[in-house]
């Protein structure tokens, strides 16, 4: 049976390369149909802000690659409530469906359901 993966996505999608590199890992992990699964925490809960205006920082907009994780069977989507509460965002309107919103003790927890974790 193959190893489970969980990425940690901790980068907002402006503030460097991060965000884009964990989305490739997942991507790419779930083209192979590995068992995966993708956590936004601290500023990576910022990319699954809607209409956001990546072309004024010169960067490619993430907005398609996030929206094309289902196609790759990349269904299990969380997201830290802690993460948002501190940056005051709301778990209403995200740009991807389906992020189930996590808990400290929920995140924990979910961590130790796999076997490999990569946090970027």
């Amino acid at each position: 049976m193959p190893k489970s993966l969980l990425v940690i996505s901790r980068q907002a999608p402006w503030s460097g390369p991060g965000a884009r590199e964990a989305l490739d890992i997942v991507l790419a992990a779930g083209a192979f149909d590995l068992p995966i699964g993708l956590v936004f925490m601290d500023d990576g809960v910022f990319q699954l802000i809607p209409e956001q205006n990546s072309a004024a920082l010169q960067q490619k907009n993430i907005t398609a690659n996030l929206q094309a994780l289902s196609m790759f069977g990349v269904d299990d989507l969380f997201v830290c409530g802690y993460s948002l509460a501190e940056r005051g965002l709301s778990d209403t309107s995200f740009i991807v469906d389906d992020v189930q919103l996590l808990s400290p003790e929920e995140t924990r927890t979910l961590i130790d359901r796999y076997d490999q974790v990569i946090t970027l």
